[in-house]
């Protein structure tokens, strides 16, 4: 028996933008929308709201989605039996039809690629609407990619979703719209648009703060030498990955202080009103992933719930984690797109993965917002390459085909394996042996802009970052990020004003030349004084001043900014 029509009139309400996009789409009656909504902003609810739409009208008689992992799944077949849309969730590829009292079937891009024989029959059977959550996903290899394009080009109707709309590479998403721009590249098109940006102002999502630590790393190279690196210094890029990982070695002290620094703030955000605020690790590896599930038990006393693969019984322990109060989750890939746990609101990005979108799904699994005031905090090494990561939090971006690509971090293919496989990768561990590494938060980073001064892990001054209130506005974050660095640059000149006044038993020796790494911070410090006060002047956000200065002066975020592009941009802001 054929399932019952979803009743329109029961759906909840739509927001601002799924109205304006679900109305566009209507309008249209095209066979291919693509629609970019950031994480947390409500895509599923929008597609599921066109698919009732179209089912109620005749336009189609079945829905096909597409997920990226068997969570994701389950998890679109729950929220569409919710308005009365039945997705079979356990189709396999061998089934050949669904059953007749299902609307339709969720499958992964991996099941299509295998079979795309079987789905492109199950689409000519019926009038089909194909819902391909992710898309970018079906570019991850050409078999995906080929058998989308296969399946489902006799579909009525295509509605692609994607909350993060770029790759790392010139893979093409299939039916995705590209336009040529003036620079020559082909750039992806979307129907409908609403950005991190567009969410944070109207309130869909929390502000996100990131803290950003530093700290002294030491290792041992394969031939035997000792290196030694400040993480966040200017460095190669190959030392720049060794001092990261040192960091992030679950032996050293860098871990252990950066996990009580995380815990305390999730204590703070509990105590302030999310009473079931969550934590999420974010691990390279099995192996550093338990480590620091270890780490944590030491710290809290209480165990973290670990999910490491996308197998049976991972999509069971997210879902109880969910569903509970327990403090901390500790995950590889299985939480790193889609998954919905909206009390995620601490974050320890422990993980080498330094491309664009893996750090902006990564990201995604914080700023669902339930409520408003609450906020997101996300620690995360003092790398320069996630700093400008951080830094463009708002940025909005397409897929650009045929533009060179930048290498950052570990090499791309051996840290795709290790995200394949959830292994460390064995050549990454011959290349040298981590030794010890400490930490210290270096900054905070909100709306583009850099807060702060370095301050050593368990003193008063961090502890003044890691107890901001946990209900604000975006504009009360601000407000209390600027009045915490002025009160820090007050203390130290108090400091410096008590030590000139002390009697001299000897002449004062000459000061020691800075660093290039002190000189960075110090420029920061005063260029970060400079637009907090033009912010005061003229009520322009920082970021939006950040940005200015950018675009006059040229070159990357602050954060990642050389000394002589900060010196540049502080001249250029006492003009303005």
């Amino acid at each position: 028996m054929a399932p019952r029509l979803p009743a329109l009139d029961t759906f909840p309400p739509l927001r601002a933008w799924q109205r304006k996009a679900m109305v566009e789409y209507l309008r249209r009656r095209t066979e291919d929308f693509t629609a970019v909504a950031t994480p947390g902003a409500g895509k599923t609810t929008f597609a599921l709201r066109i698919a009732a739409e179209l089912l109620v009208d005749g336009t189609v008689e079945a829905v096909t989605v597409v997920a990226p992992t068997e969570h994701l799944k389950t998890q679109w077949a729950q929220a569409a039996a919710r308005v009365g849309i039945q997705l079979d969730a356990a189709f396999r590829n061998a089934d050949v039809h669904s059953a007749a009292d299902f609307h339709g079937a969720v499958v992964t891009y991996a099941q299509v690629g295998m079979a795309p024989q079987v789905h492109k029959r199950r689409t000519l059977t019926r009038r089909t609407l194909v819902i391909l959550d992710e898309i970018h996903h079906a570019g991850d290899s050409r078999t995906w990619g080929d058998g989308v394009r296969a399946a489902f080009e006799p579909a009525v109707r295509r509605l692609m979703l994607t909350g993060t709309p770029f790759r790392s590479d010139d893979n093409p998403i299939p039916f995705v719209s590209y336009e040529r721009g003036g620079d020559g590249f082909l750039r992806s098109r979307a129907d409908s648009v609403y950005g991190y940006a567009d969410a944070l102002r109207d309130g869909v999502v929390r502000p996100v703060l990131f803290l950003a630590y530093s700290g002294e790393t030491r290792w041992r190279t394969n031939a035997g030498d000792e290196l030694a690196a400040r993480l966040g210094e200017p460095m190669t890029q190959d030392l720049v990955a060794q001092a990261w990982r040192t960091a992030l070695d679950p032996a050293g002290d860098w871990m252990p202080q950066v996990l009580r620094a995380a815990d305390a703030r999730l204590t703070v955000l509990r105590n302030a009103g999310m009473p079931d605020a969550g934590g999420l690790i974010i691990a390279s590896d099995q192996q550093n992933a338990r480590s620091y599930a270890r780490l944590i038990e030491q710290v809290t006393g209480e165990k973290a719930a670990v999910v490491l693969s996308d197998d049976v019984g991972a999509s069971a322990r997210i879902a109880t984690f969910a569903a509970s109060e327990q403090r901390w989750l500790v995950a590889v890939r299985m939480v790193s797109e889609g998954v919905d746990i909206p009390r995620l609101a601490v974050g320890v990005y422990a993980t080498s993965a330094s491309t664009p979108l893996y750090f902006a799904q990564a990201i995604g699994r914080f700023v669902r917002a339930r409520r408003p005031g609450e906020t997101a905090s996300v620690f995360l090494p003092s790398v320069p390459h996630l700093l400008g990561l951080a830094s463009e939090m708002e940025a909005a971006r397409d897929h650009v085909l045929g533009k060179p690509k930048e290498r950052e971090g570990f090499d791309d293919d051996l840290l795709a394996r290790a995200q394949r496989d959830e292994q460390a990768s064995g050549e990454l561990e011959k290349r040298f042996t981590a030794l010890s590494a400490t930490a210290e938060l270096d900054q905070v980073i909100f709306d583009g802009a850099s807060f702060g001064t370095a301050a050593q892990a368990g003193t008063p001054e961090e502890e003044e970052y890691l107890g901001l209130p946990g209900l604000l506005t975006a504009d009360q974050v601000s407000l209390l990020l600027t009045k915490r660095q002025a009160e820090q640059l007050a203390a130290q000149r108090r400091r410096a004003a008590a030590r000139a006044a002390e009697p001299a038993a000897a002449p004062p020796a000459p000061p020691a030349p800075m660093s290039a790494a002190q000189r960075r911070v110090a420029l920061r410090r005063q260029l970060n004084a400079l637009v907090a006060a033009r912010h005061h002047r003229t009520g322009q956000p920082h970021g939006k001043i950040h940005a200015e200065l950018r675009r006059l002066c040229g070159g990357p975020p602050s954060a990642q900014a050389t000394i002589e592009q900060l010196e540049e941009r502080i001249a250029t802001v006492q003009t303005l």
